[in-house]
């Protein structure tokens, strides 16, 4: 019921957020997945191809730039790691 309502508020708040594309809904709800599949951690502690895959973006470059983007518009908080062996953080703002 709690990733319901993450959905739920995510939308309600893009709705007049022009700067929210169609890359970073499936971004975000690729992450809604991701989490509950991995029992609703907060953080997610992902690889980015874990997450394209689920969003069916093929770009490493656009994944990057949606979630700095989410980011930075204060839609969660993404942490990602140089470090090609670590997972990156992403916290949802509960």
């Amino acid at each position: 019921m709690e990733s319901l309502k993450l959905l739920s508020r995510f939308f309600e708040s893009i709705e007049k957020d022009f700067r929210i594309g169609s890359t970073h809904i499936a971004i975000f709800a690729a992450l809604v997945q991701f989490w509950i599949e991995r029992g609703m951690v907060n953080p997610i502690q992902a690889y980015s191809i874990e997450i394209q895959k689920i969003a069916k973006i093929m770009s490493p470059k656009t994944y990057h730039k949606c979630m700095r983007e989410l980011d930075n518009y204060g839609y969660l908080l993404y942490v990602p790691t140089k470090n090609k062996n670590r997972r990156s953080s992403i916290y949802f703002h509960l």
